[in-house]
């Protein structure tokens, strides 16, 4: 599907992906990166948040015909593929685009491989980038060519552009042609591990251990899973999204005559198809990245496939890994072989853990694991390893301790190979090839995946269907790992090996033979995966790749290796660390990368509004399901016989027929030592014809539609049949199957479990049949194959067992009943049951919750169903003596489930009867119309709300970006609404963290004896009134910011023939003298002026009551304790805080010689009040010596002062003490006055003003 991008600059630049039904508009949140920087109250833990440093943008997924894409402009002529993701560089968000890419395999028909070839990074956050890269990168590698056509070797450096584009490194590496993807199927996982039934690729279903735009694309994952599931299916279909594996990927064509598999009549060709799957949880480069990390990944860890696809429908696929030695090693680079030494780094006992995860992660993910180690036994650096490799895993739990090869079902095997000393003979790189008989035993054990087209007829409503689909018979239970110290060169020879040891062997069992043409595809393929690797991973093409190509090593070959290997120490040694920072970049390892944070602040609200209302639009409905298990002990002779007792029982009318069938046999084959190792598929092909006979037979008499089968699954001996009837069939889903071994250790299929999956309407249901460990006292070993199926056993997407609505689990469980045959006998024939379900091994286990916890048993009311004499109702008399029990169970969990019926059927052809049980189970179905009218009305309101402050909306330039929370309102009444970076209620509505608290009166303050902890529970109030605080408190502390406090000073009891107990006496005899109400100083409020020093120099500066400004004086704070006696001498100086220096004027005093209405208009008008009081008796002043000194003032004997509260009034200047009326009173003379000869002792004066 073609992809469009488009480009919008004003008012918001925004990008879109329009494909001609959807588009995708992404468009970056202004207030994100920058804002949130600076921001001190910004949270890293706020909701939708990916921390302070993420970069937010808005994002839309809508129809083309609903956004306005008018505005928007192309920036590229050609059509993209999709998008890789989103990628913060600098500060600036990227977009990164697939330009281009061309076809390179198809696996299966539809089922396509692009590889890409041209990327292109559009940045969401600036225009400053729109004219650079217009030259797409060469994809071809021309990076150590200069402009004239001369190689200048990887350390050469090209003239660089004045300004170079911040993404030209990662899309060097995107555009380097090793880059793959899929539009069509999930290019990250196996054959064996998709679903053949999807038909779009979902991109949340991806395996991360191989998408190399993982960390890119996440925003845009989580995005897509917050969609409804239409426009989910939509996205998906739209190709827009993109998923990446770095490796190879090739399919080679098989003419008709090369064909091993020849259909008639079919003009399509055969094909051949590798693809190889690079790791990215520990991807580097070669001397860069070694060995193994503490999660158990290894470096260079890739996965190969080989599928071969015949016009006939059948596909085969093989799969085998190659990884880096799994220890602690590293390796130092080195222009001499010599230098480059190992260096292990730490000890076994630290290195086990780690060990221990990769393997079970790799028998998790594939079953049994055989090691082929490569290493040379003569070199002592590779030998070291050796020896430490074959210690770990002799010590792996997975081996239980034992040794290497005494346990022949071992899950992790060992074969050590010395490919050097092997091959050092005249047979050369041919010798190879007899690493086969090491390994023979296991690639016949390990299998292959197979998958065949079957064709189905099926009648519904009276007409004749005939419909064709996958089948799969056979899947793959084990996997070779093959190493040697890079694993490029050695391992790409013996991998080709191996794949053909599996063609030859699938081909085999059909009795088929390969061309010798059909051998040289092959191997040519496998040389170019190798040339491509090793390019990867170490800077050059794979050595001994023309030995892989050809099959002989020539001197032209052997010449060729010397020039990678010169060429591949020259790249690993000044080329590597910049292509190791580089990846690191891309996988978003590097400190401080955050991944950008995309948020729909429409479509977020309404999914969250329409889960939380599903009530509204669903509805339950009831549905019958039969599920019936058989131990068939291998014999076919009842396939013929009427299984009705069993599969249609005489039940209830309304359960006959049920709409799901679920039917699981035991032994369905003889578990002979060649049967266990591997699956034979025809046995259940018959079986599963036989019971869908017997249904529609029954279908037709109750007059109802046909049964299809809608998926079988084959453990060996154990397989899962379920069958729908077909008008059901369009309420099911998401079918899936899976396997999990447990017999000799999960090495043979004697034992475990096969398990199908799917959705009925929208509820999930799983379906499990399991055959455990058989022996009357191994009820432990049966408790721990439980444990391996249940935790070990995974779909798509890792999904387990438990992750069902409803489970039910059938089978051969193989608990016994703990009493003595002759017992059991007696209590069979008197029909005490209570007494055998008692000792039941399997009710005690579960009563204990040792085994199936939270699952439920019905009532069993049918005798022990093992073990019967052949054609008999009687119990074993053979010289085994089988005590007889109840081996066949079915159990269930869930909360929609109820089960009918539970019993055995009178089938007497095998040693075991069948249980067959019957259940009604709630399914939840959604009525999409309903849900599209509520969804239609949530947009509506939202929309209101959100308005065009959307991704593809016109938002104005001085609107509000913080949208992913508008219309939230608080989830229960009371409580606040939800919070974002920026909007916090506990901050105020985004407000300082500082409160702003008002006090009840400007007399009141805050209570310094509270604790700093607000929440802390206290006696002492948060208020106090400074008119009532005692003594002996801390002085008072500085008024709320924004108010004008005053005090009243007393000065005029300091003259120049006055002392200051003198002045003392006289203030108190003078009540009513002059006193001034002087503001308090902001940031020295609360500063207690008590020094001896102060008072010492009071005899050295004496001042008459006015003669100086009223600036000069200290503000000097009310404290009653500092209140002088008259006859009181200073105590001991009490400074609680550094004293401030007076406030200066700002003028010369010569300068405030003026009149009185010219000193009322200049003068500076402080936020006072004054009162004039009787003036002192006229004196001249008497002027200090010229002093430097900024001390402040000596402290003054004071009265108490008033506390004055301002008011609205402008404040009046003082009048002037002994001029005008002044001198009526009797007052003595101010420099204030505007006599000239008052002031002549000042005109060479200057007051200094202090430094701040």
């Amino acid at each position: 599907m073609s992809i469009r991008v488009l480009i919008k600059d004003y008012p918001h630049r925004a990008i879109a992906l329009a494909t001609p039904t959807h588009a995708l508009v992404l468009r970056h949140s202004s207030s994100s990166t920058a804002e949130n920087n600076g921001n001190p109250n910004a949270s890293s833990t706020s909701l939708g948040s990916n921390g302070s440093g993420a970069a937010r943008c808005m994002v839309e997924f809508t129809r083309v015909e609903e956004v306005d894409l008018s505005d928007y402009r192309a920036l590229h002529s050609a059509n993209a593929h999709g998008t890789l993701g989103l990628i913060t560089v600098n500060n600036d968000v990227f977009l990164v685009v697939v330009n281009g890419a061309s076809k390179v395999a198809t696996v299966r028909p539809g089922e396509t491989v692009q590889r890409i070839y041209s990327v292109g990074f559009y940045c969401l956050t600036s225009t400053s980038y729109d004219a650079l890269l217009n030259d797409e990168v060469n994809p071809y590698p021309t990076d150590t060519i200069d402009d004239e056509g001369y190689e200048m070797g990887f350390g050469g450096r090209k003239e660089q552009s004045p300004m170079e584009h911040p993404c030209l490194a990662l899309k060097k590496i995107l555009s380097s042609g090793t880059f793959y993807y899929s539009s069509d199927f999930d290019l990250t996982r196996r054959l064996q591990d998709r679903t053949t039934d999807a038909t779009t690729v979902s991109i949340d279903s991806l395996d991360a251990g191989f998408l190399w735009n993982s960390y890119m694309i996440q925003p845009l994952v989580d995005f897509r899973s917050r969609l409804a599931p239409r426009d989910k299916e939509a996205l998906d279909a739209s190709g827009i999204l993109t998923s990446a594996i770095r490796g190879f990927a090739l399919t080679i064509t098989i003419p008709k005559a090369s064909a091993p598999i020849r259909v008639q009549d079919s003009g399509m060709p055969s094909s051949m198809t590798l693809i190889s799957r690079l790791s990215c949880k520990r991807a580097g480069t070669r001397f860069n990245s070694r060995g193994i990390d503490d999660d158990g990944n290894v470096a260079n860890f890739v996965e190969t496939e080989t599928t071969y696809w015949a016009p006939s429908g059948a596909c085969f696929s093989y799969v085998q890994v190659r990884g880096s030695v799994p220890i602690f090693w590293e390796q130092q680079a080195g222009l001499l072989p010599g230098q480059q030494k190992i260096t292990i780094t730490r000890s076994p006992e630290a290195t086990q853990p780690a060990f221990d995860k990769h393997f079970e992660n790799l028998e998790l993910s594939y079953g049994t694991v055989h090691v082929v180690n490569l290493l040379s036994n003569e070199k002592q650096n590779e030998l070291e390893l050796t020896h430490r490799y074959r210690g770990h895993i002799k010590n792996s739990p997975l081996n239980q301790g034992g040794e290497i090869g005494d346990r022949e079902h071992d899950l992790v095997r060992l074969t050590e190979y010395d490919f050097h000393a092997e091959t050092r003979g005249p047979a050369g790189y041919e010798a190879a090839s007899m690493i086969a008989r090491w390994i023979q035993d296991s690639a016949e054990s390990f299998g292959c995946y197979l998958a065949e087209e079957v064709a189905e007829d099926t009648r519904r409503n009276g007409q004749d269907y005939r419909f064709r689909r996958t089948m799969t018979i056979l899947q793959q239970e084990g996997i070779f790992r093959t190493n040697c110290l890079d694993c490029l060169d050695r391992t790409n020879l013996v991998q080709t090996i191996i794949s053909k040891m599996a063609l030859e062997i699938f081909l085999g069992h059909k009795g088929l033979r390969a061309s010798q043409d059909f051998w040289v595809r092959h191997s040519s393929m496998w040389a170019d995966n190798g040339d491509a690797l090793s390019k990867i991973y170490a800077g050059t093409g794979a050595l001994k790749s023309s030995f892989t190509r050809s099959g002989k090593m020539s001197l032209a070959g052997a010449l060729a290796d010397a020039r990678k290997s010169a060429t591949r120490m020259y790249i690993n040694n000044f080329a590597d660390k910049g292509r190791q920072n580089t990846i690191d970049m891309l996988l978003g390892r590097l400190i401080g990368q955050v991944p950008v944070h995309l948020y729909d602040p429409l479509n977020d609200f309404v999914v969250m509004e329409l889960s939380r209302r599903i009530g509204e639009y669903s509805e339950t409905e009831i549905i019958n399901i039969l599920v019936g298990t058989f131990n068939l002990n291998g014999k076919t002779s009842g396939i013929k016989s009427d299984l009705s007792a069993w599969l249609c029982p005489d039940v209830d009318s309304s359960a006959q027929c049920p709409e799901l069938v679920a039917v699981g046999f035991q032994e369905i084959v003889e578990l002979s030592p060649q049967q266990i190792m591997s699956t034979d598929p025809d046995r259940r092909e018959a079986w599963e014809e036989a019971v869908r006979t017997c249904l529609n037979r029954n279908a037709d008499k109750h007059r109802k539609d046909e049964y299809v089968i809608l998926r079988g699954g084959q453990l060996v001996g154990a397989s899962l049949s379920v069958f729908v009837r077909s008008d059901c069939l369009k309420h099911i889903k998401n079918v899936e199957g899976a396997l999990k071994k447990t017999g000799m250790s999960g090495m043979a299929g004697n034992k475990g479990a096969v398990a199908i999956r799917f959705e009925y309407a929208n509820t999930s249901i799983c379906l499990v049949t399991a055959h455990l460990a058989a022996g009357f006292a191994n009820y432990e070993e049966r408790n721990r194959d439980y444990k391996t199926i249940s935790h070990g056993l995974r779909f798509q997407r890792n999904r387990s067992i438990e992750d069902h609505d409803t489970v039910v689990w059938l089978g051969d469980f193989n608990y016994r009943i703990g009493l003595s045959n002759d017992k059991v006998q007696r209590l069979c024939h008197v029909g005490d049951l209570e007494t055998l379900y008692d000792n039941d091994q399997l009710n005690l286990q579960m009563v204990a919750g040792l085994t199936f916890p939270y699952y439920s048993e019905a009532r069993i009311t049918f005798p022990p169903t093992y073990k019967y004499d052949l054609n008999s109702d009687q119990y074993d008399t053979s010289e085994k003596a089988r005590i007889p029990a109840w081996c066949d169970r079915v159990l269930r969990k869930g909360d929609n489930i109820r089960q009918i019926h539970y019993n055995d059927a009178p089938l007497r052809f095998s040693d075991h009867r069948p249980v067959y049980a019957t259940f009604q189970v709630r399914v939840q179905r959604v009525d999409e119309k309903k849900k599209d009218v509520l969804k239609a009305s949530l947009y509506r309101q939202r929309r209101e709300v959100v308005g065009d402050t959307r991704a593809a909306g016109h938002l104005g330039e001085d609107e509000t970006d913080d949208e992913d929370l508008l219309g939230y309102d608080s989830i229960e009444p009371g409580l606040p609404p939800a919070s974002s970076d920026r909007r916090k209620w506990w901050l105020d509505n985004g407000l300082p963290a500082k409160a702003r608290v008002q006090p009840p009166s400007n007399n009141h303050f805050p209570n310094p004896n509270r604790p700093s902890n607000p929440f802390t529970p206290s006696p002492e109030p948060e208020w106090v009134d400074v008119k009532h605080m005692p003594s002996s408190r801390k002085p008072e502390p500085p008024p709320a910011r924004g108010s004008q406090r005053a005090r009243t000073v007393d000065f005029d009891g300091l003259n120049s023939s006055t002392s200051l107990p003198q002045g003392g006496a006289h203030a108190a005899q003078n009540p009513t003298a002059r006193k001034m109400i002087a503001p308090l100083y902001p940031r020295h409020a609360s500063q207690i002026l008590d020094s001896d020093g102060m008072r010492e120099s009071l005899n050295e500066l004496r001042r008459s009551g006015s003669s100086a400004s009223t600036h000069s004086l200290p503000s000097l704070p009310y404290r009653a304790s500092n209140t002088l006696h008259q006859n009181q001498q200073p105590s001991t100086p009490q400074v609680l805080r550094k004293p401030a220096p007076p406030p200066i004027p700002n003028k010369k005093p010569s300068l405030l010689s003026k009149a009185s209405s010219a000193s009322t208009s200049t003068a500076p008008r402080p936020q006072q009040r004054y009162r004039d009081n009787p003036p002192m008796e006229e004196s001249r002043p008497e002027f200090p010596p010229p002093r430097r000194s900024m001390a402040p003032p000596p402290n003054m004997a004071r009265k108490p002062v008033q506390n004055l509260i301002d008011d609205e009034e402008k404040p009046r200047l003082p009048p002037r003490t002994g001029s005008n009326g002044s001198e009526k009173r009797g007052g003595g003379k101010n420099l204030m006055d505007d006599e000239p000869e008052d002031l002549q002792a000042l005109r060479d004066w200057e007051v200094l003003r202090p430094v701040r």
